[in-house]
């Protein structure tokens, strides 16, 4: 990767309409190959740790840049960001947790966990997390995790869902709707030469958090 992909993707939000694109249609075609190959990399590289992610193809994980503008009141063409996302079971379209990373101007990071979960399980969710709270504590608690990953991230639950005990330490938790973190970088971390090698040491800490999630994602889905 290097800064022409985020040169083409800060001219692109300049200008984010089809003519535009359609005179750099080649520039993002070459990026769109070099992006697809970084992430096929990315996924050999995660599969030695997590083998869930081996055999999956680049162009299952790597989202589209047309945007669907048919019910938004935003009707830009184009999204001002390359992302894919790299899990078993869909790449993309996968429920599972899973890794992503995310290149955009000024909001470039890396993810991973579960998204918007449909409302069966986010219920089997966050009782998972309940029963094993202990052993889910440890590892967003862990030290190399929080330096490099933000605390849960997503929608939460003004009051503690009903059934669960509220005011304990860990309340918080079972409030939200989403069970994914983050890590911000700057655009420099992406076009230095070693940033698929910094991404799958980011990534290695956190594959126990997708583990444990995917337990419980497996066992709903009726894998295990």
């Amino acid at each position: 990767m290097n800064t022409a992909l985020f040169n083409f993707l800060k001219e692109l939000r300049a200008s984010n309409n089809r003519e535009w694109f359609q005179s750099n249609k080649k520039r993002y075609d070459e990026l769109h190959v070099q992006f697809a190959d970084c992430v096929q990399q990315l996924i050999g590289r995660i599969a030695v740790f997590d083998p869930e992610i081996a055999g999956l193809d680049a162009k299952s994980c790597i989202y589209r840049i047309y945007r669907d503008i048919r019910f938004s009141a935003d009707k830009t063409p184009y999204k001002t960001h390359f992302g894919a996302y790299m899990t078993g079971y869909g790449g993309r379209t996968s429920p599972y947790a899973g890794y992503y990373v995310h290149l955009e101007p000024d909001n470039a990071f890396l993810s991973g966990g579960v998204w918007c979960p449909p409302p069966p399980l986010l219920k089997k969710l966050r009782q998972d997390i309940y029963d094993n709270m202990d052993e889910f504590a440890k590892i967003i608690e862990n030290k190399a995790f929080k330096k490099t990953f933000s605390e849960l991230e997503g929608e939460m639950l003004k009051r503690t869902p009903p059934g669960y005990p509220s005011g304990g330490p860990y309340d918080y938790i079972l409030r939200h709707k989403d069970f994914i973190v983050s890590s911000t970088k700057p655009e420099s971390f992406f076009c230095a030469d070693d940033w698929i090698d910094r991404t799958v040491e980011d990534f290695k800490i956190l594959q126990p958090f997708n583990h444990f999630l995917n337990y419980t994602v497996s066992d709903f889905f009726g894998k295990v």
